[in-house]
């Protein structure tokens, strides 16, 4: 594989120096020259494209580090025009135009930096599409194996494990909704009631009987658009430091009402004490980012109550929704 890569990349590489002399053949130069100039261009847009594709964008640029990409792009293709420009100037004196006047240094460095530039950005703009687009494919191919695999295992379960046959399709229901229908910034209110609705089913099936679990969402919670997924965050830790109490009642609680123009949430649940804070001071970001998303998406917009008694945890959120609900009818699947 990686020597046809080699073969492939040379085979590119002279296919756009054929492509250059074709289209850069000045009838005032001789062939000679022609094949020089343009041979001198491939190295020096070579070395930098290569500079680029293995250190600057895996290095820099996909770690974040921005403004060094955006310093160490232009100084590269600096030094490589600094190169060039005694090359170009000792080839026109020497071999192209004996006893003719040297070139002006600052001319040839610019008309080298700007092709190089030019040519630089052109190629490795071409390679991150093509390299996005074959992201893209694989992002899509691996969902649809997965797909593929949960029905395979479906058709293996016993038809008389009712309740694993059940899990698995809420599973695979909920996967698809977080695949394909989050890639929006709003989506209609019933999709994210029964994406919560089968997420609270599965966990009740992992939980022990002792348990209570409590899903207050009435019928009228319909007709309006919400940021996706935004919700679960609080149901999840509901779950996540329930308690699990011999002796006492454990207990979650989720609700939806409407009040007019607002949507009332709340997530309910019994915990051991000091769990929550315990967890999230190692490092939980869950409802930091929940509370970053409001901030980012209902500004001005929603009220968020986060109560720790001790031995329960409480959220209670009012979100603004009368500016979304004409919105319902153009979310997209």
């Amino acid at each position: 594989m990686k020597r046809n890569n080699i073969w492939i990349s040379i085979g590119l590489w002279v296919g756009l120096y054929l492509c250059w002399i074709t289209l850069f053949r000045d009838r005032v130069f001789t062939v000679t020259r022609t094949l020089t100039v343009q041979f001198c261009y491939l190295l020096f847009v070579a070395a930098n494209y290569y500079a680029q594709l293995h250190y600057a964008i895996p290095k820099l640029l996909n770690r974040r580090r921005y403004l060094a990409f955006a310093l160490f792009l232009p100084a590269a293709i600096a030094i490589t025009a600094l190169l060039r420009t005694p090359l170009a100037i000792w080839l026109q004196v020497h071999f192209f135009r004996p006893g003719s006047p040297s070139p002006d240094a600052a001319t040839v460095f610019r008309d080298s930096f700007l092709n190089i530039f030019i040519w630089v950005i052109f190629m490795v703009s071409i390679r991150q599409r093509i390299r996005n687009e074959l992201d893209f494919l694989k992002a899509q191919f691996n969902p649809h194996f997965l797909f593929n695999s949960i029905n395979s295992i479906y058709g293996h379960i016993d038809r008389k494990n009712g309740k694993a046959r059940t899990m698995l399709l809420s599973f695979s229901e909920m996967l698809r909704y977080q695949l394909y229908e989050c890639d929006v910034d709003n989506i209609v209110i019933e999709k994210e009631v029964q994406y919560i609705r089968n997420y609270v089913a599965l966990q009740q099936e992992r939980k022990d009987e002792n348990l209570e679990v409590v899903v207050d969402i009435p019928d009228d919670i319909h007709g309006f658009t919400i940021a996706p997924l935004l919700l679960i965050t609080f149901v999840e830790n509901a779950f996540k430091y329930v308690s699990n109490h011999e002796d006492r009642e454990n207990s979650v609680v989720i609700a939806l009402h409407r009040d007019e123009g607002d949507l009332l949430f709340r997530a309910y649940n019994t915990k051991d004490e000091g769990m929550v804070r315990l967890e999230m001071e190692k490092g939980g970001i869950g409802i930091a980012n929940a509370r970053r998303r409001l901030d980012l998406q209902y500004p001005g917009r929603h009220q968020l109550e986060i109560t720790d008694g001790g031995e329960s945890f409480e959220v209670r959120l009012r979100l603004n929704i009368k500016t979304h609900v004409a919105e319902s009818r153009y979310s997209r699947r």
